[in-house]
């Protein structure tokens, strides 16, 4: 069963008509199935549900077996962590939260005739359909492996040389300086895709020299950083520090209302993020020859761990700043590169979630940069004609 058909059901209480119980044996009463959420975290939000004599408002996560919990890697995820109930089809797992706290589970009761669930996933392709643009949807449904290894690899390549390209033209404005460019687009993703714009636009207006002549002082970078920012500096002292720093570097700061304030988690805050830069960048002098240096995936995480920084937080790092400068920077560790994104997790994001519905397994990093590349540059595009996978569609019609 593909977990879209899961989603439906759920969504649609097609479930009402059993008897729904915990895997541990209390009765279960769904009151809510809460609002689907789209983005990054739990499926559904402000969902509330009755288990034994007690009522619970909260999260939903649906998988199709408890064991996707630990292969998603949300036991390490904060934003699980008000999970109320783990939806599956097979539970053959205990599931705790990042506390180590056991989350409830339910292996949903529902109806099981064969064709009666095809009329279903049918529904559900097209229930999904204007939040979706995989054409070939159904006929990866019925046969996974229309998607390649080799496809996928392929798409890899293709997305690490879209990102050397950008690379190539950050060189061009650094003068050719690595160290530079690293600098700028380590910043940029240090904002986390929300506040990626303003964190570049910050390490722009904020030269690495300026940094480097102050980097044994993390209140004065952090000075720095902060009032180049825009945002307003409430420690008085820190304030002072920053006009100083700002007349001696002829500094102009960023205009602060491009920072994106709202739904933000506070471990998410653009201050937050920015002291943990500056902390970065005053502990860590030439990050960019370490960086190059590291020899297994392990060295490289540890260059980026501090306190308030996941591991999720520091491998979104290591995908999008750390692996492509060094597939750009040498092409002896090109495929090093590939094989040091193997051995990350997959990312766990809308798009992502879409792959897996369509029975696409995401084992690491590298799968999900792939899907991502096919999805962005293929997919919402509609360039069947030139993806192996629509090629192989096209070749099996005209065999008929």
């Amino acid at each position: 069963m593909p977990e879209i058909l899961l989603h439906y059901i759920w969504e649609r209480c097609l479930w009402a008509d059993f008897a729904q119980q915990t895997t541990d044996g209390r009765p279960l009463g769904i009151i809510s199935v809460g609002s689907h959420n789209r983005d990054a975290g739990p499926d559904y939000s402000h969902a509330r549900v009755r288990i034994g004599d007690r009522e619970w408002a909260g999260n939903i996560e649906i998988h199709v077996r408890s064991s996707d919990w630990y292969r998603h890697r949300h036991h390490l995820d904060p934003a699980y962590d008000n999970v109320i109930l783990h939806v599956v089809r097979d539970a053959d797992k205990e599931v705790f939260n990042s506390k180590g706290e056991p989350i409830p589970q339910c292996a949903l009761q529902y109806p099981g005739d064969r064709d009666y669930l095809s009329g279903l996933l049918a529904d559900a392709m097209r229930m999904d359909s204007a939040g979706q643009r995989i054409g070939c949807a159904q006929q990866l449904l019925d046969d996974p492996q229309l998607l390649t290894d080799g496809w996928r690899r392929l798409l890899l390549r293709k997305r690490l040389d879209c990102k050397r390209a950008s690379i190539n033209r950050l060189l061009e404005i650094t003068e050719g300086s690595w160290e530079h460019a690293f600098y700028i687009s380590l910043a940029r993703n240090f904002g986390f895709h929300t506040n990626s714009v303003p964190f570049e636009e910050l390490a722009i207006a904020t030269p690495l020299s300026a940094i480097r002549k102050h980097r044994d002082s993390l209140f004065q970078v952090t000075a720095m950083l902060l009032g180049q920012s825009g945002l307003p500096i409430w420690d008085e002292q820190m304030a002072r520090e920053y006009d100083f720093l700002r007349t001696k570097f002829s500094l102009t700061p960023i205009d602060g209302s491009l920072w994106k304030l709202g739904r933000i988690r506070p471990q998410n805050s653009p201050e937050r993020r920015i002291r943990q830069f500056a902390n970065l960048l005053c502990r860590s002098e030439f990050l960019f020859s370490r960086v190059i240096d590291a020899p297994d995936i392990h060295s490289l995480a540890a260059l980026f761990a501090q306190e308030g920084m996941s591991r999720d937080s520091i491998d979104i790092l290591l995908i999008n700043t750390v692996l492509p400068y060094r597939y750009a920077y040498n092409p002896q560790m090109i495929e090093s590169s590939i094989q040091l994104m193997e051995q990350i997790a997959a990312e766990n994001n809308s798009i992502v979630r879409q792959w897996r519905m369509l029975g696409q397994t995401v084992r690491n990093a590298a799968d999900s940069q792939a899907l991502l590349h096919l999805y962005q540059n293929y997919c919402q595009h509609h360039e069947c004609i030139n993806c192996e996978v629509g090629y192989r569609i096209f070749v099996n019609r005209r065999s008929f």
